[in-house]
């Protein structure tokens, strides 16, 4: 079997986007960059090339992606996220470079005092005191794109403000462009053709992209939370639209959160909360088809019996094709439906290697499903498949497209949550009713979907 021509469209390229920077800022930015990379690469290709005659293949590989992420370190935020994100496609980037830019990490100190006063100036120039009866200038939260700041309205409402950092969006954008036009390039030589590296590059530069858009992210906020409005049990904080400017973004301040000191949650609250968190995630995943793709600690809090999910930048879209194709994987895997779910795997493939064996592939899938189909709720791990799935795709030549990727790690993501609080679990029990819904939803689509379809 072939997969089928893909009728979902592909994710914009950062390149036509809108505010890609100029010829001239990107000349000098690639100038330098080059220099960079020259001065501390080269010597890692030759040491690299030492290590293979000493210690083997494997050691000199190690050594070469060791520097080239710490390269990737020093080179800013924007290369910190793309690798960071990347290195989740264990189906695409062999596991040792996968293990190495898993080690990324963003070093971020909070806002100066100056570059706080100037990044208030620039969203809301001389109207801070009218939008803003009080505004503490200490950072609750740091990133590289944004900080967090309280504040209270006039009204008396106390409100989070996500702060842009100045001048982040020009800088960011520079090393965006620069890189995904350096995938595309890439993908042209001949140990890479077969390799979706643009599409992958493109996808992950536009997702950082969208990180970098408060107004987008409002919208993504006021969508999940319009999806959530009848789960009395997971909360998206609410936008401020009139408090907002393209580089702030006002919600509703939400205290006594709890996250990283779950032991103190009664056992069967921790058992509550487990179920709502991964019921939450599959509602995005199987029902909603707006899914929050960034799910770590840092963005998902417990207040009382509520799952609260902060931080919408990183959201995915689902067309139509994506979303039965995942309910699909999931109801064949919680039916023990092996050929099926290797089936649906390669439909929703971008790429496909000429020479892949397609039918060993779908036959090896059928095996991982019966090995995982049915398992005791402790002993299933869904990290472990997840990393198998990835690794068959790889070695047979099958390339799964970011859209039904990136949101299926965000379940890969939560996992380590959702069994700290509760390692019985049963990630395919409560997977059932909401793949029974989707599938009955498939059949009669609302006539929206059916012409996005």
């Amino acid at each position: 079997m072939r997969p089928p021509p893909r009728d979902q469209p592909a994710p914009p390229p950062v390149t036509s986007l809108e505010g890609t920077p100029g010829a001239v800022a990107l000349t000098v930015r690639a100038v330098t960059v080059g220099i960079s990379c020259a001065a501390r690469l080269l010597p890692a290709v030759a040491a690299a090339g030492v290590l293979r005659v000493v210690r083997g293949r494997a050691a000199a590989r190690r050594h070469f992606y060791r520097r080239l992420v710490g390269q990737a370190q020093r080179l800013g935020p924007a290369t910190v996220k793309v690798g960071q994100l990347m290195g989740t496609r264990r189906d695409i980037l062999p596991a040792v470079l996968c293990d190495e830019l898993g080690r990324l990490h963003d070093r971020v100190r909070p806002m100066t005092d100056r570059q706080f006063r100037t990044a208030l100036t620039q969203a809301y120039g001389a109207q801070t005191d009218q939008v803003f009866a009080r505004l503490d200038s200490t950072a609750v939260a740091s990133g590289s794109i944004a900080g967090v700041y309280r504040a209270t309205l006039p009204d008396g409402r106390d409100v989070a403000v996500k702060l842009r950092r100045p001048d982040i969006r020009r800088r960011m954008l520079l090393d965006l462009t620069l890189l995904h036009r350096f995938a595309v390039l890439a993908g042209r030589l001949p140990r890479l053709r077969g390799v979706p590296l643009a599409e992958l590059v493109g996808f992950v530069c536009s997702a950082i992209q969208g990180q970098l858009d408060l107004a987008a992210e409002q919208e993504n906020l006021l969508r999940l939370r319009a999806n959530f409005a009848d789960n009395e049990y997971v909360h998206v904080p609410e936008p401020v639209p009139e408090a907002s400017r393209p580089g702030a973004l006002v919600m509703e301040f939400i205290p006594e959160l709890v996250t990283g000191q779950l032991a103190s949650i009664v056992p069967q609250r921790r058992s509550q909360l487990a179920e709502r968190t991964l019921g939450a995630v599959y509602q995005m995943l199987f029902l909603d088809g707006l899914v929050h793709c960034d799910l770590h600690p840092g963005n998902v809090y417990f207040r009382g019996p509520r799952v609260v999910v902060l931080d919408a930048g990183f959201t995915v879209r689902l067309p139509p094709t994506v979303r039965r194709q995942f309910g699909e994987f999931f109801l064949g895997l919680a039916l023990g439906r092996g050929r099926r779910c290797g089936e649906v795997v390669v439909e929703s493939a971008v790429e496909v290697a000429p020479d892949a064996d397609v039918d060993g592939f779908v036959d090896r899938i059928a095996d991982l499903v019966a090995r995982n189909a049915g398992m005791p709720a402790r002993e299933f791990d869904l990290a472990a498949f997840g990393t198998e799935l990835f690794t068959l795709q790889r070695d047979f030549g099958l390339y799964a497209a970011s859209e039904f990727v990136f949101p299926l790690l965000s379940l890969l993501v939560i996992e380590g949550t959702i069994r700290e609080l509760d390692p019985d679990v049963d990630f395919q029990a409560v997977a059932r009713p909401m793949l029974l819904r989707a599938a009955a939803a498939n059949v009669h689509p609302p006539a929206a979907d059916r012409r996005s379809a």
